[in-house]
């Protein structure tokens, strides 16, 4: 990484408002950048308003109008292919290609699932697990951050 591709990072980072992004290649370099706030921040005392006590009509779970449904969450099985770094998730090599991967793939650990594109350079994300794609989370095109879930597979 030269010293222009790191002064567009931090231009990117500036307009988007991101304040930490860290970088890691494969060959070894790591880069790390953090933004400072904007404004010195100042030690104030803050006011503290006095407490607001809410009535809860229906305290207890058990005691619920007839109707009205706890909301369950619904967990799903699998683990997730995440992005290892900031950029935008492609699922395809170009506009005109079929995507890496769809929805019942099979894949293995070293199979190509998407690119993310970082500073214009477009970087390969491998399943880096056995299984089969059961749920793609991001759109073409969509910005990504590190750790953001892009695939489930079982």
């Amino acid at each position: 990484m030269d010293m222009k591709s790191i002064k567009e990072l931090m231009a990117t980072m500036e307009k988007s408002g991101l304040k930490r992004v860290r970088i890691k290649e494969e060959k070894g370099f790591e880069i790390e950048l953090e933004r400072e706030a904007e404004h010195p921040v100042h030690p104030q005392p803050i006011p503290r308003p006095e407490p607001v006590h809410y009535h809860h009509p229906h305290p207890h779970p058990h005691h619920r109008p007839p109707g009205e449904e706890e909301k369950k969450v619904e967990k799903k099985e699998g683990t997730y292919i995440t992005s290892p770094m900031v950029g935008t998730f492609y699922s395809a090599a170009s506009p005109d290609d079929q995507p890496f991967v769809k929805v019942g793939d099979k894949v293995e650990e070293e199979t190509v699932v998407c690119i993310i594109e970082a500073m214009k350079v477009m970087n390969e994300v491998k399943a880096g697990k056995k299984g089969k794609i059961a749920e793609v989370l991001v759109s073409n095109s969509d910005p990504v951050e590190f750790g953001t879930n892009l695939f489930r597979i079982v």
